[in-house]
């Protein structure tokens, strides 16, 4: 099977991707960070890195995501 949407990005889109929709258990965001250590400041850039998934919703399945990426931009400006 081939994923005709991969990206090729840094690591913190995924895991800025994986909490969008609900995210994973605690101890999955612990083991990966030991393992792969996440740069300083990492969670405060989830919002940042979730723009434009969220935009590409808006996109395809309507206003119902308008409100999260406003409510993302209202918080970093």
């Amino acid at each position: 099977i081939f994923d005709p949407a991969v990206y090729y990005g840094h690591r913190e889109m995924d895991i800025a991707m994986s909490r969008l929709f609900g995210g994973f258990p605690a101890a999955f965001y612990e083991a990966y960070n030991e393992h792969f250590p996440l740069e300083s400041g990492w969670e405060d850039r989830l919002e940042i890195a979730n723009l434009y998934p969220l935009m590409v919703h808006v996109n395809l399945f309507g206003g119902s995501y308008l409100y999260e990426v406003h409510r993302v931009l209202g918080r970093l400006v």
